[in-house]
Parts: C-alpha cells; structure tokens; sequence
C-alpha cells in the first residue's frame, strides 16, 4: 500500500508535467503560428482572380526554388477557393520572408519528494538537467493587394521553425506554412 501512494505521487509529480512539457514543446517547434490583419471596409467577395506581384516577390530573401515552391502551393490554395489566376487579375499577390536564430534554454528540474523541507537527493536537488537548443525560426509573409486601388487590402503571416530538410521535407513544411495562412483567406469565409 505504502509503495503503491510512492508510486502515485511520483507519477503525479513527475510523469504527468514532464509528458505536458515534452507535448508543448514538440508542438511548439512544429506548428505555424497565424495571425491576419485586413482592410475591413474591403468586400473580399469581389476578388475573382489573382495575379503574382513580381517586383514584391524579387525582394523576397530566399532561394527561387524555395520561391517557386511558396507560389506553387499558394496557387493550388487559391486555384481550391475558386480563385482563377489572370493577366487582368483583382488582386496581386506578394510574398516576404524574414529569419532569425532562436535559442532555447529548458530546465527540467522533475524529481521525486514528499513531504514537507528539502532534501536534495529526493527533491530536485540531482535532477538539476537543462538542455540548450538552437533553430531558424522563419517568418512568411504574404501580401493580397487591389490592383485598383494599389493598396494593401489583406496580409497573413506564418511563424515557425525552420530545419535545413532534404527537398522533400523542405517543399511540406512549405506547404504547411502557404496553407495555415492561405487558410484564413479570405476574412469572414466560415461566416457564410
């Protein structure tokens, strides 16, 4: 009985945080975070074809591989919301790239006590691990602009961790980043 409340409290103080944390930071790295901002007086309902915006495009930072494969996923994205790609298009569509070094400093300091004071053999005091991680954490920027007006009506930027992949990685992790924010396009979509 003694050792089944021992192994109780060790699960509960030890397994149960340390799964939590290994689950927020394996998500962390691999998610894409999204956030949007647009013109609200805008009537996104009137956008039926697109076009790329070449001059905003050159700037972008990256590689032209990496460049094709960002402007081939957002085309396939548009292409499955109905929009048709033009030579006399609505809305002109640009890219921008940033990256920076990120460094993660983590210390898990998961041990096993009970009871009330410290003891350093059964409360932390050996356990003392931290584990120092380095990675690009890359930001893609993409720009819906009315041709007309020439004026910036729709932006989404995607957020996240960057790995040096063989191709065919690097091309879906290019896919996962154009489809979060194309995703959100247009504003107020699930509303209809």
């Amino acid at each position: 009985m003694f050792f089944g409340v021992i192994s109780k409290i060790f699960i509960m103080k030890t397994l149960i945080p340390f799964l939590c944390i290994a689950a927020l930071l394996l998500n962390s790295c691999n998610a894409v975070r999204v956030i949007t901002d647009y013109d609200t007086e805008v009537d996104f309902n009137a956008y039926k074809t697109y076009a790329f915006y070449k001059t905003g495009i050159d700037k972008a930072a990256i590689s032209d591989l990496d460049k094709k494969r960002i402007l081939r996923t957002i085309t396939a994205e548009l292409e499955l919301q109905g929009f048709v790609k033009s030579s006399n298009p609505d809305i002109l569509v640009s890219i921008f790239t940033k990256s920076r070094e990120r460094v993660n400093v983590n210390q898990n300091n998961f041990g096993v006590g009970f009871g009330w004071g410290w003891n350093p053999w059964l409360w932390n005091g050996m356990n003392n691990n931290i584990n120092v991680s380095q990675y690009t954490e890359g930001t893609l920027f993409i720009d819906f602009i009315d041709k007309e007006k020439k004026s910036l009506v729709w932006q989404g930027v995607g957020t996240g961790a960057l790995r040096t992949l063989n191709r065919e990685k690097r091309e879906e992790r290019i896919k996962e980043f154009v489809k979060e924010i194309i995703a959100r396009f247009p504003p107020g979509k699930d509303k209809n």
